[in-house]
């Protein structure tokens, strides 16, 4: 099984901006190390004091610098902030600083009203998926120097390495963004750690809605990966514990709290015992929100997942407070799938 890991710069305790980013190189060089895919850095805005990670188009320079072979991408960028031209631009520049290795990860999320606002973003769009779709195709277009010969941008160029240029993937959580994955015949990645309940639907979508791309380097035939919040422990039972900030994290913002990511033991007085390990078989229509196990059982897991939507690639996100406890599962869930690293 391909598996990759997608990281959120979750700011430590006691912490700084500084390390979470030190944390992130960290994780991305033990993940090509273990034989990881790909390793992808993710966009928030206006909770920097939790998340240092809101601009994946710089973080991923210092990524270029701190790997040499694995993949490395956006998951994703924001594209409803921004122009496309300038979002292809700084992926093109990424090319020339790793070439033939990055990922252009496209989606879109609205934040609060005041960052948007601070951002310039128009929460008001008349039709939102076709605005996202063309924004795609824009930033696509001027990647591959693909606008026809009489259009505007004809002659507009982007840096690039010389060597296989950016692949577009759209990620998202919702059926509208799988058909726009399917429309563009590009890469898709689903989310499910955000809206778990939506990804066989997706999945479905994508698949009706595909047809091979006629620019860029898109696949053939349909090509999808999911994203889940997973973490490995020893035994299923240390697993469980170590599950237990993304269970708490997930109470507390159905109440409306945000902040910090709980401590293990934080977190299992908040939830009024550590959670129960998830099951090594998982019902027909069960997709938890969140996963943990043991070696064996997360790689059942896992493929439990990836075949109910015939998935081609895993990815991993996880909610995790204590980084050498998050290197300890990115290890495990390596040994897991056999992905044969050091």
């Amino acid at each position: 099984m391909d598996l990759s890991i997608v990281d959120l710069s979750p700011v430590p305790a006691d912490g700084t901006a500084a390390d979470a980013f030190a944390n992130t190189v960290a994780a991305a060089e033990q993940a090509e190390r273990l034989g990881y895919s790909r390793f992808w850095v993710a966009e928030h805005h206006g909770m920097g004091d939790r998340l240092a990670g809101t601009t994946p188009e710089v973080l991923l320079g210092r990524l270029a610098g701190a790997t040499e072979e694995i993949r490395i991408g956006s998951g994703a960028v924001l594209l409803n902030h921004y122009s496309p031209y300038k979002v292809a631009e700084a992926f093109g520049t990424l090319d020339g600083l790793a070439p033939g290795r990055i990922d252009a990860g496209l989606g879109r999320a609205n934040g609060s009203p005041a960052s948007d606002r601070a951002l310039g973003t128009d929460r008001r769009v008349e039709n939102p998926d076709e605005d996202h779709e063309e924004r795609i195709r824009a930033v696509v277009n001027h990647l591959y120097d693909a606008f026809p010969d009489d259009h505007p941008y004809a002659d507009l160029t982007v840096p690039r390495s010389g060597a296989a240029p950016p692949v577009p993937w759209v990620l998202g959580s919702s059926p509208s963004s799988a058909a726009i994955a399917g429309k563009l015949g590009a890469r898709f990645c689903f989310a499910a750690f955000i809206r778990p309940g939506l990804a066989e639907r997706a999945f479905e979508t994508y698949r009706e809605e595909f047809e091979p791309a006629e620019v860029g380097d898109g696949p053939e035939e349909p090509y999808g990966m999911v994203a889940v919040n997973a973490v490995a422990g020893e035994t299923d039972a240390a697993a469980a514990r170590r599950r237990a900030p993304a269970e708490a994290t997930f109470k507390r913002m159905q109440r409306g709290v945000v902040g910090s990511i709980p401590s293990v033991e934080e977190s299992i007085a908040e939830l009024g015992g550590a959670p129960d390990p998830t099951p090594g078989t998982l019902d027909p229509d069960e997709w938890p929100r969140a996963i943990s196990g043991s070696p064996e059982t997360i790689e059942g897991l896992l493929e439990q997942l990836a075949d109910r939507v015939g998935a081609d690639e895993m990815m991993i996100q996880h909610t995790v407070p204590d980084h050498e406890d998050a290197l300890a599962s990115h290890a495990l869930l390596a040994e897991a799938v056999g992905l044969g690293g050091d």
